[in-house]
């Protein structure tokens, strides 16, 4: 896809969103069923995906873990959304890999420490890209693919999650 193609595909939403604001507003949906053992099966739209311990917290390595999860989330976004940016500005990427790793103390998952916090204490992104880009192209890629990639502002700048329970006998 080139960039006229993509603000062709682009342009009717773009206008639809600045004439009608509501309709921008989409509720993005995850559901999950609780497994055998300790694990849940998650529907995505492709495939269904079974999440359960990490190794570190006891699990066998053969189920998915959550915070993998989250970093391929990172990645796939971050790589999507640095193709269309790339796309846009008309940046070649003949070639790319996009790389997150995360540190976690499972102290704090394990309750062992009350002081070490549940969670990734830091996360890495990197791009490892084969373009003619200059310096500067580079430097307006980064800058717009942080800005627009819908993980990576979620986790820089953090959002509010409620939780629900609700019980039946």
């Amino acid at each position: 896809m080139d960039s006229i193609a993509l603000k062709n595909l682009q342009a009717p939403l773009k206008e639809k969103y600045r004439l009608e604001p509501a309709s921008a507003i989409i509720t993005l949906k995850a559901h999950g069923n609780i497994g055998e053992g300790i694990s849940c099966k998650i529907e995505t739209g492709h495939a269904m995906v079974e999440a359960g311990l990490h190794p570190a917290t006891g699990g066998t390595g053969l189920l998915v873990c959550s915070g993998d999860l989250l970093l391929e989330a990172l990645v796939a976004c971050a790589g999507v959304t640095l193709q269309a940016v790339a796309t846009a500005i008309g940046i070649d990427l003949k070639n790319g890999v996009v790389r997150a790793e995360g540190d976690l103390d499972f102290r704090g998952t394990l309750g062992v420490s009350k002081e070490v916090p549940v969670g990734f204490t830091s996360i890495r992104l990197a791009f490892d890209l084969e373009t003619n880009a200059t310096a500067e192209q580079i430097e307006s890629l980064k800058k717009l693919t942080e800005r627009y990639c819908v993980v990576y502002q979620t986790l820089t700048k953090g959002v509010s999650v409620e939780t629900e329970f609700h019980t039946s006998q």
